[in-house]
């Protein structure tokens, strides 16, 4: 065969290639692939838009049936549309072969068949995200640091708080799970459950102990001031001593605020401390407490200096200070720039008896009452009352922990947060950061509660008014046969009157049953989940101005059966 005849064959069958790629070509986007499916329904040989038309019909029906997501025995249901899921159904027929293609393969399969696909998302994340928060308040088990206390009563005892390993949902790759596994799939979710160890173990905790908290608290530091030669007492310092985990290493910490008061003449016989601006409740009304200038030891110096020698011995456990003249860091002047002079909200909660509850409440409450948020200023419940330990002078009391009430210090302390949420929320204040009880527990106003735990969940409100708020917090004991009250109001300048207002309970969850067999197991009756919507209504000059709309989701409580 001559060369001329091979190259016309060449071009021949090159342009009959051409026209088939071509005609290919055409031809997709004129229908689906051959035995084609998207989330599971069949839309094989189907014109793009009649492929539309069954997907539409198909997703919308199945917007309401739960997506149920497994972590060992737990079992959790998530509702696609509540937790912000929808089809985007030409994007998942485009994405499908419902466009044109130069894909030789999209060609291929009009013909001889395309395969399960998965369809094309549009995610709400915030919707999503709190969905997936809501199981991990349940399934969290949050990593204890260890961390050292010491007493303020002689002779000084050293506490220390073990470090034990937490276990957390990956919230970002069970997101992830969910969105992938969402109308492809009818078996459960698995959730991603990670352990986390504390960053220093028992052998760092051991080590911490006998290197820094005893040498810090065996005898008294010598303060040299002025020529004057005078011992702190080991209790002077010690409620503001604490040995904590930092950046996988114990570290010796002194909150200059808790050194303040044992820096009194009482104690040294140097001066006399400067005293802040406060506020009191007259008759209901904000009166100022007026500030004074102090003499004595600056706490922030004092604090560096005894670092530095904190396990010094002998001539070395000693300081050289001058005592100043010691300005009160919030002024007279200061409280009236703030225009505090009326009540704008407040809420009270009650509680059964329990002595533990009345503990603990109240020393929550002693350390909210007559906290000052400036304009723009933010309040953190964990900040305020820190860390719920024995050395803070809290008890064991009951909390809700893994989906399940444990006895943990500072049980009960999460009234105190609800109730300082709802004053925050009758005040017009920002909602910065709450969290709903994993559980709905009947005694609070349902969707509008708070749980709190130190290093995981907090409670935070931002002042965003012009004007300072001041926030007054008292406990009104329970007693046998009396319920307690939990109060707290805060005060400022009224700029809205607020009303709050809610959905009905929907998507219904039931509990199921479990036994437990260790020794920190608490019997518990079985508790329907549900979500509910609530609203908080702004209104100035009898008008409604703004509307903020939240959503809790309560997952259900198991039946605990132990033994």
């Amino acid at each position: 065969m001559s060369r001329r005849k091979l190259l016309i064959g060449g071009v021949v069958v090159a342009a009959i290639l051409g026209a088939v790629y071509l005609t290919g070509h055409f031809l997709t986007g004129t229908k689906l692939p051959a035995d084609t499916t998207i989330a599971g329904v069949a839309v094989g040989g189907m014109e793009p838009a009649a492929a539309e038309n069954a997907l539409r019909r198909d997703t919308e029906k199945r917007l309401a049936e739960p997506i149920v997501a497994v972590v060992g025995s737990k079992k959790f249901e998530i509702v696609a549309k509540n937790a912000g899921l929808e089809v985007d159904v030409p994007a998942s027929v485009a994405a499908a072969g419902g466009n044109r293609s130069w894909d030789p393969r999209v060609m291929w399969a009009l013909f001889f068949g395309g395969e399960a696909e998965s369809p094309v998302l549009n995610v709400d994340k915030a919707k999503l995200d709190a969905a997936i928060a809501s199981i991990a308040e349940t399934v969290d088990e949050p990593v204890v640091e260890p961390e050292i206390n010491f007493s303020s009563t002689a002779p000084v005892k050293v506490k220390a708080r073990k470090p034990k390993a937490g276990n957390l949902i990956d919230q970002a790759a069970f997101a992830t799970r969910v969105q992938e596994s969402w109308l492809m799939t009818d078996r459960p979710v698995p959730i991603p459950v990670e352990q986390v160890r504390p960053s220093v173990d028992q052998a760092g905790l051991d080590q911490a102990v006998a290197q820094i908290a005893k040498p810090a608290v065996a005898a008294p530091i010598a303060l040299n001031v002025g020529g004057k030669k005078v011992d702190l007492p080991v209790t002077a310092y010690s409620p503001a001593l604490s040995v904590v985990a930092v950046e996988g290493k114990m570290t010796a910490q002194l909150d200059p605020k808790d050194l303040a008061d044992p820096l009194r003449d009482s104690v040294t016989g140097i001066g006399a401390k400067a005293v802040d601006a406060s506020f009191t409740i007259v008759n209901g009304s904000p009166q100022i407490v007026p500030s004074k200038t102090g003499i004595g030891l600056d706490p922030k110096t004092m604090s560096t200096k005894i670092l530095s020698v904190l396990t010094a011995t002998g001539a070395q456990r000693a300081i050289s200070i001058e005592a100043t003249s010691v300005e009160p860091a919030f002024t007279t002047e200061d409280a009236k720039k703030l225009g505090i002079k009326e009540k704008i909200g407040g809420f009270t909660t009650e509680f059964p008896y329990a002595e533990y509850r009345n503990i603990n409440q109240s020393e929550a409450a002693r350390r909210i009452d007559g906290t000052i948020l400036e304009p723009g200023e933010t309040f953190s419940f964990n900040d305020i009352v820190g860390e719920r330990t024995a050395a803070a002078g809290f008890v064991a009391g009951f909390v809700i922990n893994g989906g399940v009430f444990r006895e943990e210090l500072g049980g009960g302390v999460s009234q105190v947060a609800t109730t300082a949420y709802n004053a925050g929320f009758f005040s017009g204040l920002e909602d910065v950061e709450h969290h709903p009880h994993a559980f709905y527990i009947d005694r609070y106003p349902v969707g509008r509660e708070a749980t709190v735990y130190y290093g995981n969940l907090d409670l935070r409100f931002k002042n965003q008014y012009d004007n300072g708020v001041f926030i007054h917090a008292w406990v009104d004991k329970s007693a046998p046969g009396r319920q307690g009250r939990m109060n707290v109001d805060i005060y400022g300048t009224r700029v809205y009157t607020i009303k709050a207002r809610s959905s009905g309970r929907y998507n219904f969850r039931s509990p199921g049953t479990r036994r437990d067999s260790s020794s920190a197991c608490v019997p518990q009756s079985p508790i329907t989940g549900f979500d509910i919507d609530f609203y908080r209504d702004f209104y100035q000059g009898g008008k409604r101005v703004r509307t903020e709309k939240y959503t809790a989701h309560y997952q259900a409580a198991d039946r605990v059966i132990c033994g």
